[in-house]
This record gives C-alpha cells, structure tokens and sequence, in this order.
C-alpha cells in the first residue's frame, strides 16, 4: 500500500541539556545515549560566562561523538543571539536551538542569518538544523504562522516552563493544565507537514513517578521526543518513545494479514477481533518504521 502522507521524522527522541560553561560535564555529555545533546548559552549559562562557552562548546563539538550536537542560543532580544550563531556555526555543529521564538519575522531573520554563514564557511545549504522552542503565550498564539513558512524548521519544541510563567499557570505534577497546548502544537505541527514535536523538559528530578508519567503523555500525544535536563531521564525517554515487544509484534501481525487480504481484492479484514483497515494498517507501517529507526 502507498507511504505517502506518513508523517516525516528525524529518529531524535532525547535531547539532552547541559550548560556550555561547565567544561566538567561537557567532558562526558555525548557518553549518555541521548539521540542529541544541546550545549546550553542561554538558562543555564550565567551572563558572565557567555562569551567565553561558545569556545567551550566548538571545541567540545570538534571532538569524536556519537549523538547530534546542537547549541541553544540566546533569545533573538538579546545582545548575544546573532553572535552566539556567528561564532559557533561550522562543519562540527549539527543544529541551532533558537528559545523563546514568537513570530515569523524573526524565525526568519534567524534562518536567514545561518544561510549566510552556511556559505561563508562553504557548508552544505540547508546543512544546520533549526529547532525553536516555543514557550510564550505569543508564541503558542503565532505557532500556526510560524509553520507556514518554516525554512529550516524541520520540528519546534515545547518549553512549558517559561510557558507557564508567561501565562501564569501552575505547572503540577500531572500536567493536566498543557493538555491544551499539547495537543495544539500536535496538530499545528502535522497540518504544517513538519515533524512531530520535542515535548518540554520535566524538572522534578527526584519524582521519577511524575516524569515516566511525563514520558507516557508525549507519547500519547504523539510527540516525537522529548527534551532531557539531568542524563538519568535519557534511557527513560529512549525507551518510552520507542515501540515495545507487543506493539512491534502486533504491527507486524496486522500488516501481514493486510497484504495478503488486499492481494486477494479485501481492503477490511479482522485480526484477533479487531476491524482493520487503511487507517489502523497506517498505524502499523509507522510502528514498524519507528522500530526499524531505532532497533
């Protein structure tokens, strides 16, 4: 049957933080297993040190490593963005994590800005991965224009912590109150034709309970990832967005019994008693995709 109109993914389930001016932690921050670590210029980098971590962080990015390597920049509104990007641009950076991005114009200023040192630096056009995170109320309330001319923009990511103090919202242990913009930057997301979104980071590190729970509702939502801030919610994530031993099996048992029935001219056939057709065999090709992504 036809692929066309499965939703594009990049395989990036766990992005890992840590802040660009702590040479100790930057030492070991590829050995984790996230799919991307991103070397921090922004929250956790102190104003003091900011000039001096883009160096820290080339050098770490020039280094071998397994894993994607990108750098958050500091928001557009401030003296540090443009210089930030000029500085760590070149053939060892994977992606830029541009924070707090609220509308077209500077999507597209940002966008713009690494198209010309892509090449200035004689790097492959389209070469620097962009992912903003959205995480103001102006934000969430543009995110529909944002997508409509993404450039660069294979993904946004959610950050509900500025989020929540933006709007004033009391960010609980279940979550409940980001049902709303969840599922918002879901469908924004799939209408738009890029990827399925990064959820936002959990910081309740001593409640595992919370975070699994936090894990569990990206992926019902149909996130893609999700954004990681201490190493030990790396394997959780890993795991979580990857389909178990049932799914896959299922999967499998559905698309196997689907083509034979369509060969012989059915389109809705019965597996185990469920009804099975197009929609549910859709949902097979893309568990197996995702297995195969990450097996």
């Amino acid at each position: 049957m036809s692929q066309e109109g499965v939703r594009p993914f990049s395989g990036l389930r766990s992005f890992l933080f840590v802040p660009g001016n702590h040479p100790d932690k930057l030492a070991k921050v590829f050995s984790y297993g996230a799919d991307a670590v991103i070397l921090d210029l922004e929250d956790a980098c102190a104003d003091a040190d900011k000039v001096d971590a883009r160096q820290t962080v080339i050098d770490v990015l020039k280094k071998p490593r397994t894993g994607k390597g990108y750098v958050r920049v500091n928001a557009i509104d401030t003296p540090y963005c443009f210089r930030d990007i000029d500085t760590v641009i070149g053939p060892w950076l994977d992606g830029i994590v541009l924070p707090k991005l609220e509308n077209p114009e500077e999507l597209f200023a940002v966008d713009w800005a690494i198209t010309e040192y892509e090449k200035e630096r004689n790097l492959p056009s389209g070469s620097i991965d962009l992912m903003p995170i959205i995480e103001t109320a102006k934000g969430m309330k543009n995110l529909e224009a944002l997508c409509k001319k993404p450039g660069r923009m294979k993904r946004f990511s959610f950050g509900a912590g500025d989020f929540t103090r933006d709007v004033g919202i009391k960010w609980s242990a279940d979550e409940g109150e980001l049902s709303y913009v969840r599922g918002h930057m879901i469908l924004t997301a799939r209408d738009a034709g890029l990827e399925p979104p990064i959820d936002t980071v959990h910081i309740d590190l001593k409640d595992e309970d919370s975070f699994e729970e936090s894990v569990k509702t990206g992926v019902k939502y149909g996130f893609q990832g999700k954004l990681c801030i201490h190493p030990k919610q790396v394997p959780s994530v890993n795991q979580g967005y990857m389909p178990d031993a049932a799914e896959i099996d299922r999967a499998e048992k559905i698309i196997a019994a689907f083509e034979a029935a369509e060969a012989s001219g059915s389109a809705s056939i019965q597996v185990d008693g469920y009804f099975i057709d197009y929609p549910i065999v859709e949902k097979a090709y893309a568990i197996r995709r995702l297995a195969e992504t990450y097996s």
